[in-house]
């Protein structure tokens, strides 16, 4: 188990930084998709803090602090897309699967953060 225990904070890093360079790079593609006429200065902020995040702990770090930045974040994500779902226009159902999968990555970022 501790081998794999030390991979998550890995795994988790990697795809921070995919994330962060998608919001950052395609903010106005990802609001499109899901509906959403504004708000891409925030995604790109949200992108930058995915980066930082993902470059934390892919580094020699204490991965701790940088989980727990990981759910804050999350808990973010998750607070704009239930604020985006009453957006006229919206695209619920893209909108609702995508919050599904952050609620997933938020507890594995919980489990990740508590362990290590």
């Amino acid at each position: 188990m501790a081998k794999a225990k030390s991979k998550l904070p890995r795994a988790l890093g990697w795809f921070s930084v995919g994330l962060g360079i998608t919001e950052l790079l395609g903010a106005w593609n990802l609001l499109r998709f899901f509906g959403i006429s504004r708000g891409d200065k925030l995604v790109r902020g949200y992108g930058a803090r995915e980066l930082a995040a993902g470059v934390a702990l892919l580094s020699p770090a204490k991965k701790r602090p940088w989980l727990w930045a990981r759910v804050a974040g999350d808990a973010l994500d998750l607070a704009t897309m239930g604020k985006g779902l009453k957006e006229p226009g919206v695209r619920k159902g893209r909108l609702l699967a995508a919050t599904g999968a952050v609620a997933g990555i938020t507890l594995l970022d919980i489990y990740a953060a508590a362990r290590a």
